[in-house]
């Protein structure tokens, strides 16, 4: 998202705003980045830089390569169609004693290996290195003993997203020089907060979701209170960070409905996350209506200039958008741009 444009009568041409893009954990909610994914491609937009969390690493990974939107729901549809016995077995364990899936792909204890799962289901055109994407790439796993972050920005693109999706139960830690490394979502489980630096636009999105009661019963089963809670934690981080900081666009995915290992529910999934889709497409529309950068050559804007014209793109009538912004680029171009 840097490429640039003329303007008419001639001199230095505008650069387009970064736009940096967060993809979080959610377990199979998280197959609603597909339709964000595909909100970007038609609308022509190119992220600058991508950050992602377990399921979000998976598809952001897959989408810094090169892959679109479009080819991400094609490729998950025929993944679970064509592999649904393999598939059933790996996710819909809570009507199964967890012993089944153990059998599967474990070597050791009743722990599943990230990196089988990955055989299954990462598209095989996800470059091997961070090197070769596209796209900038930053994925976040955790260090168990450290009880931190650890962020992947080179090297084996594989081995990163292995370790950002290693749930706790389900898969087994994934050793990186000496550290034992599990899901990203432990400990940042919507990384907007590591674009800043990289972004002007910083859109976020939520699939973490929230435990809808079942009418047919008072309280979850055992296994789903298991898998819950995780994603519980996942959220409280979520809330508290959105207390100190916020990204420019926060799209929760409205897919709360369905449980976390509700894969086979993709189609229902993408559908539940149309809406979301729709919101995003409006507010990446609304705030790169207006140029909110100044041109080449000039010194950056400050952090409070960029935040202060993303809220005139977002609120102001739109025949105040461009007098505001051109006052804005006008009143720095008179004191010659801050350092």
């Amino acid at each position: 998202m840097t490429s640039t444009a003329a303007p008419a009568g001639g001199g230095l041409p505008a650069r387009r705003p970064r736009v940096g893009l967060a993809l979080g954990g959610g377990g199979a909610r998280g197959l609603a980045h597909i339709a964000m994914l595909e909100a970007f491609d038609e609308l022509g937009i190119r992220p600058s830089v991508i950050a992602g969390t377990s399921i979000g690493a998976i598809y952001g990974a897959a989408y810094a390569s090169g892959i679109s939107g479009n080819d991400l729901r094609t490729h998950t549809r025929e993944i679970l169609a064509q592999r649904l016995g393999l598939v059933r077995d790996l996710f819909v364990a809570r009507a199964r004693p967890l012993q089944r899936m153990v059998t599967l792909f474990a070597n050791r204890g009743a722990i599943l290996d990230p990196d089988a799962l990955l055989d299954l289901i990462m598209p095989r055109r996800v470059a091997a290195d961070f090197d070769a994407l596209e796209i900038p790439l930053k994925i976040v796993a955790s260090d168990f003993y450290e009880q931190e972050p650890t962020i992947f920005t080179e090297g084996s693109v594989r081995v990163a997203v292995a370790a950002s999706m290693a749930l706790p139960v389900i898969f087994q830690p994934v050793v990186v020089a000496g550290r034992a490394l599990i899901d990203g979502g432990m400990t940042n489980p919507l990384p907007f907060d590591i674009l800043s630096h990289e972004s002007d636009i910083v859109v976020a999105i939520d699939v973490s979701g929230a435990p809808v009661p079942d009418e047919r019963r008072p309280t979850p089963t055992a296994f789903e209170a298991l898998f819950a809670s995780a994603f519980l934690f996942e959220r409280t981080i979520v809330k508290e960070k959105l207390k100190s900081s916020q990204p420019d666009i926060l799209i929760r995915a409205g897919t709360s409905q369905f449980q976390v290992l509700d894969f086979l529910k993709c189609d229902e999934i993408l559908a539940a996350a149309e809406p979301a889709k729709e919101r995003l497409k409006a507010q990446l529309t609304r705030i790169l209506s207006v140029d909110t950068l100044p041109v080449i050559g000039e010194a950056p804007p400050t952090t409070e200039e960029v935040h202060g014209a993303i809220a005139v793109a977002s609120t102001a009538p739109a025949k105040m958008k461009k007098s505001r912004t051109r006052g804005l680029l006008s009143r720095r171009r008179k004191r010659g741009g801050d350092t």
